[in-house]
């Protein structure tokens, strides 16, 4: 510890989370001030809006855990309006919902597929999980009127992108 290869370095004295990485600022963020904490948190928010839906989601949830630990017994949504944020209306909340929208559609579609025709060849389900939301909702009325295997390898042919 004396020997010079450590160095300690004390979050409050890192500067302004504003100048800071943003990772970095969510250290930070732990540290500040309560009178500072919901402006600090809004700032992190904000920039968190810039980086892929799957960091972002990660920086809300640290933000919005960070905040209700420094306010003690205060519920998400007391957060939330206090951070002046809906998770509903972020563009986060929106893709994640559409990715569980595709993955139960997928899964659904699969199974009803798999009842009716016994196990699936590896490209229809490789098919199947490519497709997007919209021709996954066609699939799954589509597929009630299939007899044969053959009929979902057309239907996927005719509708891939």
């Amino acid at each position: 510890m004396n020997g010079g290869q450590v160095h300690r370095i004390y979050l409050d004295e890192l500067g302004d989370i504003q100048e800071l990485p943003l990772w970095v600022g969510l250290m930070v963020l732990a540290t500040v001030d309560e009178a500072q904490a919901p402006e600090e948190a809004k700032e992190l928010l904000s920039r968190a809006q810039a980086v892929p839906a799957a960091e972002s989601r990660i920086i809300i949830d640290i933000v919005v855990t960070i905040i209700s630990y420094r306010f003690g017994q205060m519920t998400r949504r007391e957060v939330e309006k206090m951070l002046d944020i809906t998770f509903e209306e972020t563009r986060v909340f929106q893709e994640v919902q559409e990715d569980a929208r595709r993955e139960g559609a997928i899964n659904l579609i699969t199974r009803q597929l798999g009842k009716r025709f016994g196990e699936l060849p590896e490209d229809i389900h490789i098919s199947i999980s490519e497709l997007p939301l919209t021709a996954l909702e066609e699939l799954s009325e589509a597929l009630l009127d299939f007899s044969e295997l053959s009929d979902i390898q057309s239907w996927l042919t005719n509708h891939s992108s």
